[in-house]
């Protein structure tokens, strides 16, 4: 029998990998694609920092059971040099990875805490577009009273690298409201070369950091540095908010959980299956026990009892809505 065409057959996949709780989630997102997407034939690779003085201790996995676990899900460990952010902005290593990536290739980029629910093989990447998670809230920037409203904000940052900020504009929405504005979550990206995308995605990381428009003043950039910057980045590419089509992503091909108490609060009925198909053969299980978060949520039925405390279908609006009723059961983990 012939094999079923796939549309991105050579894909690579990116995820970072620190000793702790990344681990753990990347063992779950690589069982979860292997799982769901069986006829992906790309490449898993798994990125570590490598010891610096910008890390206070080296947050390589160690050999062992986990490390193991990882390599037989098809996992393929590379090494990437903190040079700028390390422990101070961990959230840089998603920036500082790319450029260990090889070079020319496509690829996407998914934080660890996603699942993959669905045939990744077959989402129709225009890669020469690059874009990004919409699945976020108005986090960013910050309004004050008397500051810069959003388009002045985001209009400063177009300018300072010389973009053109109206194109980059959702029309739909009336003016200062935060969704006319490109704003992505960081939780995936795609682009056709990771080191090309990687350099300027550093390049404008940077430039924010050490010498942000005037504009900013109010602004906090931590933790959302990445998030400010990625838009730009993608912009600068050609691409955008409409490059792929909604509800693969994000839908019906992953889900970026975030932490599992909010998975079981909030997500679909497929992606809490997903999740205890992928944890229930004993080899994993084995290993995964190491985890208090999946011991508890997972293997000793915790996650069904934060979901019991919500309806799915008339959730809070707001996330700290229902991180705060996890809280107040004694349910939060992470």
């Amino acid at each position: 029998m012939a094999k079923k065409s796939t549309t991105n057959p050579s894909l690579n996949v990116m995820i970072v990998v620190q000793n702790g709780r990344l681990a753990y989630e990347a063992a779950l997102f690589a069982a979860s694609l292997r799982h769901c997407s069986p006829d992906f034939q790309g490449r898993l690779l798994l990125a570590e920092p490598m010891p610096s003085p910008l890390w206070a201790k080296d947050m390589r996995l160690p050999d062992g059971e986990l490390r193991d676990l990882l390599i037989e899900l098809g996992g393929e460990f590379i090494q990437f040099e903190s040079k700028v952010f390390g422990q101070s902005y961990p959230y840089g290593n998603k920036i500082e990875a790319l450029a260990a990536m090889p070079k020319g290739e496509n690829f996407v980029f998914f934080d660890t805490d996603t699942l993959i629910t669905g045939d990744l093989s077959e989402v129709p990447f225009d890669f020469a577009r690059p874009s990004a998670s919409l699945r976020r809230e108005n986090t960013w920037p910050q309004q004050e009273l008397y500051g810069p409203k959003y388009a002045e904000t985001w209009k400063s940052l177009y300018d300072k690298f010389g973009l053109d900020f109206e194109s980059s504009l959702d029309l739909k929405y009336p003016d200062e409201y935060w969704r006319r504005y490109p704003y992505y979550n960081a939780g995936y990206f795609y682009s056709e070369c990771p080191q090309k995308f990687g350099s300027r995605f550093l390049e404008y990381a940077t430039a924010i950091r050490d010498d942000a428009p005037v504009e900013l003043v109010c602004q906090t950039l931590d933790p959302w540095l990445d998030q400010v910057a990625l838009p730009l980045v993608i912009h600068s590419f050609g691409g955008g908010k409409d490059t792929l089509s909604r509800g693969l992503l994000d839908g019906d091909v992953s889900c970026h959980y975030r932490m599992l108490p909010l998975l079981y609060a909030r997500e679909s009925d497929r992606v809490v299956e997903v999740l205890e198909e992928v944890t229930a053969p004993n080899k994993i299980k084995k290993v995964l026990k190491g985890s208090e978060v999946i011991k508890r949520m997972v293997y000793q039925g915790r996650g069904h009892k934060v979901r019991d405390l919500f309806d799915q279908d008339d959730l809070p609006r707001k996330e700290q809505a229902i991180r705060n009723r996890i809280k107040k059961n004694n349910f939060w983990m992470r």
